[in-house]
């Protein structure tokens, strides 16, 4: 079927040293749209690719069509690419990018090694939600089994079929410098620009606000733009000091993996966690949403893990949390609307308070006392007086 023409380099990006890892091989587990469009990239920018399928009807699918027809449509493999099941094996892998919903990461560990995993093949994940049960970055979890040397992430604004066409921004995150690097440098070969960052969990912890934001903001539109601002805006912040008690670098937040990511999402019409927001305030109930989307979608599992996560490190976080019970069933659209329209955000925390003595917390007084404030207005909407 035909594609266009493939995207050239940027010119901004001509005379960048482009040491790509020539030879070595790399294996995407997931044929979904994301994980076909990285596989279809990772081929244009010179690494030996394969795309593994779910099933063996699925790969025959795949090869026999040379495209994607039901997650990327239009858009025809490389010459390069191979496509394999999943059970084929990761014998000679250099790279595998793990392309498979986050709440299915520990069963794809568990088999990793039971595929042949090389000892010192690199583990790329590719979601933008969270492990169950406890809520934490995908990262976290393969580090702890792989180290973090072998470890990284992709994050950044990436629609998937406009990746393949138009191009992106990419992040390509580990604590890792030089797999950092030999990732960013693949991707802007294949035309697609792409930071380097040390910072994976602020990384993908940006990704999951981002999905949570986009939702929040789809099921309050149509109540208003303010609403739906103040939805998104509410999530990401609460979002962005938890992963600060991480340890995750506010540019994380802030750049192309954070704001850059929500502001594709937001805005995208065939976005799927901002059409699961839509239909949610529609009142389709959560577990019907997935169906009529035709694919997963992140932020109705993530969310509930993020308010949990949070709750856990003591974050105050009404609106994620309202917007969990929401998913849940557990809260009326007009009560979450409620919600977002009376939250205070907790103050920040002022410098020079007029010489104010510190509270035993390091806050002054002045600050403290706005703090309380906001925790019984807080209480009261959360928690309204029965009559």
């Amino acid at each position: 079927m035909p594609d266009r023409p493939r995207p050239q380099v940027p010119s901004p990006l001509r005379g960048v040293n482009f040491a790509t890892p020539f030879g070595r091989r790399a294996v995407v587990i997931g044929a979904g749209s994301f994980g076909t469009a990285v596989a279809v990239l990772l081929a244009r920018g010179g690494l030996r690719t394969t795309l593994q399928a779910r099933t063996p009807e699925q790969a025959e699918r795949l090869s026999a069509d040379r495209a994607n027809v039901v997650y990327l449509p239009g858009v025809e493999f490389p010459r390069e690419l191979r496509i394999e099941h999943i059970g084929d094996g990761l014998a000679r892998a250099d790279y595998i990018f793990l392309g498979v919903p986050s709440r299915g990461l520990h069963e794809v560990i568990d088999g990793l090694t039971a595929a042949g995993l090389p000892q010192k093949a690199k583990l790329v994940s590719l979601a933008k939600g969270l492990v169950p049960p406890d809520g934490i970055a995908p990262t976290v979890i393969l580090t702890r089994s792989f180290g973090a040397r072998r470890v990284g992430c992709i994050g950044g604004p990436a629609h998937a079929r406009e990746m393949v066409r138009e191009g992106a921004g990419l992040v390509a995150a580990s604590e890792d410098e030089e797999l950092a690097h030999a990732l960013a440098q693949v991707f802007i070969r294949a035309g697609v620009v792409c930071e380097e960052s040390d910072d994976p969990v602020g990384v993908e912890l940006a990704g999951a606000a981002k999905n949570a934001a986009a939702l929040a903001a789809g099921a309050t539109e149509r109540h208003g733009l303010n609403a739906a601002g103040a939805a998104a805006g509410h999530i990401f912040a609460e979002v962005w000091r938890f992963a600060e008690a991480q340890g995750a670098k506010a540019e994380s937040m802030i750049g192309l993996a954070g704001t850059g990511d929500l502001v594709a999402t937001a805005l995208a019409p065939q976005s799927r966690n901002r059409r699961a927001g839509e239909l949610l305030g529609d009142g389709v109930p959560a577990d019907e949403i997935p169906a009529r989307i035709g694919q997963a979608i992140e932020a109705l599992e993530s969310v509930p893990l993020l308010a949990t996560a949070l709750e856990r490190a003591g974050v105050a976080a009404p609106v994620t949390t309202g917007l969990a019970a929401l998913i849940a069933g557990d809260l009326p659209l007009d009560g979450w609307v409620g919600l977002v329209r009376t939250t205070v955000p907790p103050p920040a925390r002022f410098r020079g308070m007029g010489g104010e003595g510190p509270t035993r917390n390091g806050w002054p007084a002045r600050v403290r006392a706005r703090w309380q404030d906001w925790r019984a207005r807080r209480r009261a909407v959360l928690e309204p007086p029965v009559t």
